[in-house]
């Protein structure tokens, strides 16, 4: 039985983490699947992936196979049940949609042929330049039905909580993608006359005033959409988006409902959320605001990232906590975070030797997201593979499968022929690290402190917008600009090097932590009732920390300065950078001392009340400490630098303090911690840096490891524990990672030492147990405490009671 509880996955009962490899069986011999699990096995992996894409199992005739009669890598179920006999769980995605590299996106070619009115046109009429198609066109619809009908019997079959393997069944693949990475809206006939319904809906008498055209008139109506006027632009930019959201939960559900009818229930459905771009992670909550009413507070659905950022760095760091959090602001209650293509390898796809991601860039994007609960992860693509040939030629220059050519995921832990390759060995240890800790990891949660970074779905609504419009443009521009961790990440990558423990707050819908604070970047666009709730919260003893130009205008591009009248601060010039100009900003009051700061903009403030913390050089206001009700708010409207000090004394002042306390010689350490309800709690270590730091932790006041500093390599992470229950002990703390815990012993990793013993391994218990000394290890034993202390040379330590 699978449940989805409290932000866990349980299986029949026990919470676990998934961890996944992808394997194309479509892609592999079918006498090397067992070689490829194999592999998976090797590294830890406890479930296997795969896309099943209708290209490959459709026949030119029209006939779908799926039992391997005309090949036998179409037998879906065989390698199903080989999983299953290697003791793996298989989480299966069907599409229709998978991408992965495949012509069509997976799709066959004869729908586009045999159903024109399925392919969109966009702005101005202009054919989509993707492959993309109206999700909701009946004749789409009715051909998913029929390829449903065909792949989901013999998966239904095999789900878990009817005795088989099959944990998860992905429906579709990236919905919306292709039109926003090619800013091309489906505007099929079908889809505008569906809009036109929900304009109607949604604005009532007031839709002719917003769209003052004939809407009875389909041409009328259709050119008012794909070649809008300046003077409704911007309200059909933020009609169209919100319409979207809403069509593609009515897709997600048709497709749903075909699986239920084809006998899959009982485990959860999953949809990928699709939005990193170029090594860039900022841009992925467009994803989120396109599905988020596919699966957020929808019971039985689960959202995965998808995500391609490169090696990890400050930046890319900043791109993953903020993403994991801001998964984790719409989900209700149960559900947790997942990562559907968590990226493995080198980064190589082309094969060309471009790109060689650092080998621990695996291991410490698996260790973040899954110090921020993410509970299932699918390292994508693990194995590679070969491109079949398609059936039936069609001449585009290669006619196999994949637009790749013939060899697949050349950057993959496992290469195309099988062999392991450079990042196989960094993966399998991400991987049993993770097994080793599953037992307390997969119950915990992330402690946070009093502050919560504001998420603004609406501000990321900026996947459409007609290239000739200013209005539109105007919008997209400012929200792109200003939105999630701040420009230059500066108010994301403070708080996390700042020891801040975070998550965030879906504004459009919740309310913020009572007393706490929110810290958001914002535009100068911002929704009414968002800025209503911020009022409300400071109104009510919250904290705002405010970055970016104060918000003046609505999502339309209208004038609405609700937040700025209740500080009583209008928003004035804003001074911007050129070739002869060097804005620069400094300090005042509880701010000070900061030096003096070169920055890209900064906007003039005028407040009637508060006091000046941030102005130019000549004295001008451009950020402000302002009381409001019980609560006060700090609005820094500058392009101003990543600062632990600015922003962290900003945070204090409005009452957020870190409980964890990460004092570093190297900047680029990151701490948080996760506990359970019993009390079990880990503390997660991130050296992303070339560097090897002193650091000293301290937490809620008292100082972690007696005090002394802990030595981190270069590119490392660790998931120490302080306080974990053992059969026969209670760690209180240790410098190393447990390795393996069974009922008589407890094995570490190395130590992270200190400054006199850099490679001593200490390891405090509470035992009424006997703990001889070895010639591994010294102990001393204080009452119920017993230390235990690694001796010089003496390798990897297990410590085993009388």
């Amino acid at each position: 039985m699978i449940e989805i509880q409290r932000r866990q996955i349980l299986v029949d009962g026990v919470p676990r983490i998934v961890m996944a490899g992808e394997i194309h069986y479509f892609r592999v011999p079918r006498e090397e699947w067992p070689q490829r699990i194999a592999l998976l096995k090797e590294a830890g992996c406890t479930a296997v992936a795969s896309y099943i894409p209708w290209l490959v199992h459709e026949l030119p005739d029209g006939r779908i196979d799926v039992t391997g009669e005309t090949r036998p890598e179409r037998d879906v179920a065989a390698f199903i049940d080989l999983c299953a006999q290697e003791g793996l769980w298989f989480i299966a995605r069907p599409g229709p949609f998978i991408m992965a590299e495949l012509k069509n996106e997976g799709l066959p070619f004869r729908l586009y042929d045999e159903h024109p009115e399925i392919v969109p046109v966009g702005w101005d009429g202009k054919p989509a330049t993707t492959r993309t198609v109206d999700y909701l066109a009946p004749a789409y619809l009715a051909e998913c039905r029929r390829w449903f009908d065909a792949v989901l019997p013999p998966i239904a079959q095999r789900l878990q909580p009817n005795g088989g393997n099959v944990i998860a069944v992905q429906l579709d693949n990236e919905v919306g993608m292709l039109a926003w990475v090619s800013n091309t809206p489906d505007l099929t006939d079908h889809l505008l006359d569906d809009l036109r319904r929900w304009v109607r809906e949604h604005h009532g008498a007031a839709v002719s005033d917003r769209y003052p055209v004939d809407l009875d008139d389909d041409a009328a109506w259709a050119a008012a959409v794909r070649s809008p006027e300046e003077k409704w632009a911007g309200a059909l930019r933020l009609d169209l988006g919100t319409f979207m959201r809403d069509r593609f939960a009515r897709y997600v559900q048709a497709l749903r409902e075909m699986a239920e009818a084809n006998g899959v229930q009982g485990v959860p459905f999953v949809i990928n959320i699709h939005g990193t771009a170029g090594g860039d992670g900022a841009p992925f909550p467009i994803g989120i605001s396109q599905l988020v009413q596919t699966y957020a507070r929808v019971p039985g659905m689960l959202s995965g990232s998808d995500h391609y950022m490169g090696d990890m760095t400050l930046s890319t760091t900043t791109d993953l906590y903020v993403l994991n959090a801001f998964m984790a602001a719409v989900h209700d209650e149960d559900q947790p975070i997942t990562s559907m293509e968590f990226e493995a390898g080198t980064g190589d796809y082309g094969g060309g030797t471009e790109m060689l991601y650092d080998p621990a860039t695996v291991d410490l994007k698996t260790r973040l997201s899954l110090a921020q609960g993410n509970r299932l992860i699918n390292y994508y693509l693990f194995a590679g593979g070969i491109n079949g040939p398609l059936d039936q030629p069609v001449g585009d220059g290669n006619d196999r499968i994949s637009f790749t050519g013939e060899r697949h995921g050349t950057a993959a832990p496992v290469g195309p022929e099988g062999q392991k390759g450079l990042t196989f060995e960094a993966t399998a240890r991400a991987v049993h690290a993770v097994n080793a800790l599953e037992p307390w990891l997969a119950r915990m949660d992330e402690e946070h402190d009093a502050v919560q970074l504001g998420f603004v779905l609406d501000s990321y609504m900026t996947e459409y917008h007609h290239p000739d419009s200013a209005v539109m443009r105007d919008v997209v521009e400012d929200l792109s600009a200003h939105r999630g961790a701040g420009q230059r990440k500066a108010l994301g990558r403070s708080l996390l090097l700042d020891g801040y423990r975070f998550g965030a707050v879906d504004l459009q819908h919740d309310d913020p932590r009572p007393g706490g604070v929110v810290a958001l970047a914002v535009g100068r666009h911002l929704a009414p009732d968002v800025q209503r709730r911020l009022v409300a919260h400071v109104e009510g003893g919250g904290g705002l920390l405010l970055l970016g130009p104060l918000p003046r205008l609505d999502l339309e591009g209208r004038p609405c300065t609700v937040l700025a009248d209740a500080l009583g601060v209008r928003p004035g010039e804003v001074v911007r950078e050129s070739a002869h100009t060097y804005p620069s900003v400094v300090t005042h009051g509880w701010a000070a001392p900061w030096a003096e700061t070169r920055v890209g903009w900064w906007q003039e403030l005028h407040p009637v009340r508060g006091d000046v913390v941030l102005t130019d050089t000549t004295g001008r206001v451009c950020g402000v400490d302002v009381p409001l009700g019980a609560g006060r708010a700090v609005v820094l409207s500058a392009e101003v630098l990543p600062s632990t000090h600015l922003f962290g004394r900003a945070l204090r002042r409005l009452g957020a303090h870190p409980g964890l306390r990460v004092e570093s010689s190297v900047p680029g350490v990151y701490a948080t911690t996760t506990a359970d309800t019993d009390g079990h709690r880990l503390v997660h270590l991130l050296n992303i840096t070339g560097y090897t730091p002193s650091v000293r932790l301290a937490l809620d006041g008292q100082d972690l490891h007696d005090g002394q500093d802990l030595v981190l390599p270069p590119r490392s992470g660790f998931m120490l524990p302080l306080g974990l229950d053992l059969p026969w002990a209670r760690i209180e703390w240790a410098n190393a990672e447990i390795r393996s815990a069974g009922e008589d012993s407890v094995a570490f990793g190395p130590g992270l030492g200190h400054a006199c013993n850099p490679t001593a391994t200490v390891v405090v218990l509470r035992t009424d147990r006997e703990v001889p000394e070895t010639d591994a290890y010294t102990v001393e034993r204080d009452g119920g405490t017993v230390r235990v202390v690694s001796r010089p040379g003496a390798g990897p330590l297990e410590v085993t009671p009388a």
